[in-house]
């Protein structure tokens, strides 16, 4: 069979780049669409309070999902430096260890978040007419938390290992099992909310036991050997040293995020669906940006394990270029196309002319947010755990107070929502590039070497 891994050390940082992107953008924007099936197939059949019910668990169920993911990303970033390093036995030996870290974590979260998940939902103020079938899906969710953690470690470690084709292959049948289950779930045998949760965590379970083994007769770095079985406490204790501020990140952008939103509810049922179209347009324009993060993030642990730091910031510079070039493109585009992109999700015009307008202000803002993704994906390649734990105070304090500031001032009233998006992104990417400098003067300050054997150990994590 043919082998997967892609050594991103050697060969043109742009087309290893584009070429490591290209299938998880697919994915992403793939994932996008089935989001929105998923939600007609349940609205249609079991109608706007069944819904409604799904949709009041998001935001939890993301912030469960990302302190596990995080520990995952930081797995998947270790492996990626041992890999560029050339060192086999310990790149196996990273991504089993990261393996027993994603067994127990789940469970553990994943059963105190069974247990808390209906205080919860009475603390978010849940409606009482939902709260039943909300506890319901959000439960059946928390079960299902250890079988999003194994696809999420697979796709980390082929991902880490430069093989970002295989993921996308395993999430696209992930999304159709899920709707096809969907309707059988919730239509065919009638069990409401419940079904569509247990269609979702088995869709799960499948498709990353099928990706596990799709793995393990493809990938020759999954071809574990006794040795890669031992337990390695240096390899945990990283892990989990850099995995634990990617979840908090992750955890305290959600949590600005339902900050945000309520000084939106504030303003009424127009300004609610106005920035929900903006929000979603913004989702997909996210998309690039994301995608070349990751991207860089396994070049740049790749080029960090093999102490190419010559390639690390070209790698810098050269993404830099690429989000430069699709901002300049997406920026005319909102201007002159705005309303018409923003009544793809609406008819009511006055949402429109309100959406349009915030979209926008927000525009103006794109090369601080592609700037923020950019920086953070060299950032994790590096293994800094300090920036990413940063990262997400700075939003949870920009979002937490911006809006409130701004829609406090007269002459920008309403307007502020939009503009506090857009200056909390100005403000996250200005101290992310503000630690890349940092990090760059002290932690890439290394010279390129040549080795045949990986003898030396990975240089030290950013430290302060």
């Amino acid at each position: 069979m043919k082998n997967t891994t892609v050594n991103m050390t050697e060969g043109s940082p742009v087309k290893l780049l584009i070429n490591f992107s290209i299938p998880m953008l697919i994915g992403n924007i793939f994932q996008q669409l089935y989001n929105l099936a998923d939600s007609i197939i349940v609205g249609q059949f079991l109608g706007s309070d069944a819904l409604a019910a799904i949709g009041t668990t998001g935001s939890i169920s993301f912030f469960f999902f990302a302190l596990c993911n995080g520990i995952g990303s930081g797995g998947g970033i270790i492996t990626s430096q041992y890999f560029g390093q050339g060192d086999s036995q310990k790149v196996r030996n990273c991504m089993v260890n990261t393996g027993y870290i994603m067994f127990i974590f789940p469970l553990i979260v994943g059963t105190i978040a069974f247990f808390i998940a209906e205080p919860f939902l009475i603390l978010l103020g849940t409606p009482e007419n939902i709260m039943e079938d909300s506890v319901t899906y959000l439960k059946i969710t928390c079960i299902g938390l250890l079988f999003v953690s194994i696809y999420n470690y697979i796709s980390s470690m082929l991902r880490a290992l430069g093989d970002s084709k295989t993921p996308l292959y395993f999430l696209v049948f992930s999304c159709i099992l899920n709707v096809i289950l969907d309707i059988i779930c919730v239509y065919s045998f009638g069990w409401g909310v419940a079904g569509a949760g247990i269609a979702t965590i088995f869709s799960q379970l499948v498709s990353g036991a099928l990706c596990m083994i799709f793995a393990l007769k493809k990938n020759p770095y999954f071809k574990f050997l006794h040795p890669d079985f031992n337990l390695n406490h240096i390899i945990i204790l990283r892990t989990i040293k850099l995995g634990v501020p990617l979840s908090l990140q992750f955890s305290l952008i959600a949590i600005s995020c339902m900050a945000l939103q309520r000084v939106v509810n504030s303003y009424g049922a127009v300004a609610v669906a106005a920035f929900t179209a903006t929000n979603r347009i913004e989702q997909i324009i996210h998309q690039p940006y994301q995608t070349l993060s990751a991207a860089l993030a396994t070049y740049c642990g790749q080029n960090y394990g093999a102490m190419k730091k010559d390639r690390m910031i070209l790698g810098y510079r050269k993404s830099m270029l690429l989000m430069a070039t699709f901002t300049a493109i997406m920026v005319p585009l909102i201007f002159i196309f705005g309303s018409q992109i923003t009544s793809i999700f609406v008819n009511d015009p006055e949402v429109i002319e309100m959406g349009t307008r915030g979209l926008r202000i927000g525009s103006i803002f794109y090369i601080f947010l592609g700037m923020i993704y950019i920086v953070r994906g060299i950032l994790n390649g590096v293994g800094d755990a300090f920036f990413a734990l940063f990262n997400g105070i700075v939003e949870v304090i920009g979002r937490f107070s911006v809006p409130f500031i701004l829609t406090a001032i007269p002459a920008i009233g309403l307007w502020g929502i939009w503009w506090s998006v857009g200056i909390v992104w100005f403000m996250s990417g200005f101290t992310a590039w503000l630690r890349y400098l940092f990090i760059k003067k002290k932690v890439l300050d290394f010279q390129p070497v040549k080795r045949s054997k990986p003898e030396s150990p990975l240089p030290e994590s950013p430290q302060e």
